[in-house]
């Protein structure tokens, strides 16, 4: 019963939030212009806060594990390369080959795995997702860019590539945080307790905006895709991966990061990335919405196994 109470405490207040902004979005309290540029404050502005203050709060002599972020690095890559050796087998269209590629090993770990692993583990699991995060996002990016450009028909572009990762505010607030943990540069109260009550916005809104934009169209135009990439998302990887990790030896803490790394649906920025470079805009849409909505319930099943197993 307590395993059973502690996965529905993980996964309730994400499904709370989602189903709010869901029903604002259905009694018109705001619209797809308004979701877009709440998105847009999101990414730019609270998610970077959070990413940053996490980081900096961080005892990084009690959290940073180097096999852990090695294996997630390397789980990652394997991730890619079996979804594109697979997609490619499976798949004839290179505008719905990019699109699903990123739909099995893209992972919205930058809004999912801090308020997993901070409701398994508490404060440290959650800095400890956010040292994943500067690894795995930048990773993310360079892989989701290579393989849509490889399937757009065009030469991939290295510097482009490099340019987007240099410039994306999650990065660069990474790369920040780090600085001033390693520096020890301090931070006047007044202004650390700003940027900590500003952090707090950063997932309840990110979540409220994901179940705003939940739409059930152009679902059966997808049908074999759409149950592809959410099987392989939400049960694929995690049943290859997270029997490896407890075979390595990760317990606890540092399994509910990789649990939060490996069952989080699609990130929502895929869908954005897919119509910037031609891909299958409508694919890539399904994916995040269907995946967040289903995601509630198979987070609750891998959590409720590895704790009755005794690995959480």
């Amino acid at each position: 019963m307590e395993n059973l109470i502690v996965s529905v405490n993980v996964v309730l207040p994400l499904f709370l939030m989602m189903a709010l902004g869901y029903f604002l979005k259905a009694v018109r309290l705001y619209d797809d212009h308004v979701l877009n540029k709440m998105n847009n404050l999101v990414f730019k502005v609270f998610l970077p806060i959070l990413l940053f203050v996490d980081l900096y709060s961080t005892d990084l002599e009690s959290v940073f594990n180097p096999t852990l972020v090695l294996f997630a690095g390397g789980s990652v890559l394997a991730a890619f390369f079996l979804s594109m050796a697979y997609v490619c087998l499976t798949e004839k269209s290179n505008k719905i080959r990019g699109a699903l590629i990123q739909g099995i090993f893209r992972s919205n770990f930058i809004i999912f795995g801090i308020p997993i692993a901070r409701s398994i583990y508490g404060d440290n699991a959650a800095s400890s997702a956010a040292i994943l995060i500067s690894i795995v996002i930048p990773l993310f990016n360079i892989l989701t860019v290579t393989e849509m450009e490889i399937f757009r028909g065009r030469k991939v572009k290295i510097r482009s590539i490099l340019k987007g990762i240099a410039t994306n505010p999650l990065i660069l607030s990474c790369a920040t945080g780090f600085l001033f943990l390693f520096l020890r540069i301090p931070i006047p109260e007044i202004v650390y307790g700003t940027l900590t009550d500003l952090s707090r916005v950063a997932t309840p809104l990110a979540l409220i905006i994901l179940g705003g934009s939940i739409k059930f169209s152009k679902t059966m135009g997808y049908f074999k895709q759409i149950v592809t990439g959410l099987l392989g998302k939400l049960v694929v990887v995690p049943a290859i991966f997270l029997p490896i990790a407890a075979a390595v030896g990760f317990r606890g803490q540092d399994m509910a990061v990789l649990i939060s790394l490996y069952c989080s649906p699609v990130a929502v920025s895929s869908f954005v990335m897919a119509q910037q470079m031609d891909s299958d805009g409508d694919l890539a849409g399904q994916f995040v919405v269907l995946g967040a909505a289903l995601s509630v319930v198979t987070i609750f099943l891998w959590v409720f196994l590895f704790k009755n197993l005794g690995l959480l």
